[in-house]
């Protein structure tokens, strides 16, 4: 029976916090660009667009219906054999599109959810002292929906940082796939894993302090 090798796992710490910037890296920029595309679903779900509502419920149901993973593959090796201008898209970009895009069809219901939570009398207000409805989205709704809705999408972004991990099945170098290299070179598998592990777990206490505090200051005027 093998042992637990700790200066294995130790010395694996270095090499994998070279990689953690690649891996945080993907995660910013999958939540800019979701926070972005689903706040335009969000809204276009409240107002009900015409059209432009059904296919955002379309998009919305197709990912959250199916798997990340799934939806990575599609990306990576499916769209360039239907549209042959993403043959030249990388694994890493890939990999931030297809997180982008699954996370932005649950933040979109987060941020509708926190839209519609919002008393329809603060609009009213607004219109009555002559705002158009884009103004009183601007300046009084959004404002307070963000409060709201700050603790879901601080929690998405924790749980893309995990998801990140997936993109070593494109052949991303990130923590993940560096754990997975070192493990098969070593087979030490279990002292691999714990130590990439850790590393995740220590990112997520960090951001789940900072998603604390933001909450504090969000809510220290109620």
């Amino acid at each position: 029976m093998m042992e637990f090798d700790l200066e294995y796992t130790l010395g694996l710490f270095p090499i994998l916090l070279k990689y953690l910037g690649t891996t945080m890296e993907m995660a910013l920029w999958g939540f800019v660009l979701a926070l972005v595309l689903s706040l335009a679903l969000a809204i276009v779900r409240v107002f009900r667009v015409p059209v432009i509502h059904w296919l955002a419920m379309l998009y919305i149901s197709f990912f959250r219906g199916t798997p990340l993973l799934v939806q990575l593959f599609l990306l990576y090796y499916g769209l360039p054999q239907l549209f042959p201008i993403f043959v030249g898209m990388d694994a890493f970009t890939a990999a931030i599109v297809g997180l982008t895009l699954h996370f932005a069809a649950y933040m979109a219901e987060s941020i509708r959810a926190s839209i519609i939570g919002i008393h329809k009398s603060q609009m009213e207000a607004a219109l009555s002292i002559g705002m158009s409805r884009y103004q009183a989205m601007q300046r009084i709704i959004l404002p307070q929906a963000a409060r709201i809705a700050t603790p879901s999408l601080m929690n998405y972004f924790i749980d893309m940082i995990k998801s990140t991990s997936l993109a070593f099945t494109l052949g991303v170098a990130e923590i993940m796939g560096k754990a997975q290299m070192e493990a098969s070179s070593s087979f030490k598998f279990f002292e691999s894993f714990m130590a990439v592990a850790l590393v995740y777990w220590v990112v997520v206490i960090f951001f789940t302090r900072l998603q604390h505090l933001l909450e504090v200051r969000l809510n220290r005027a109620y």
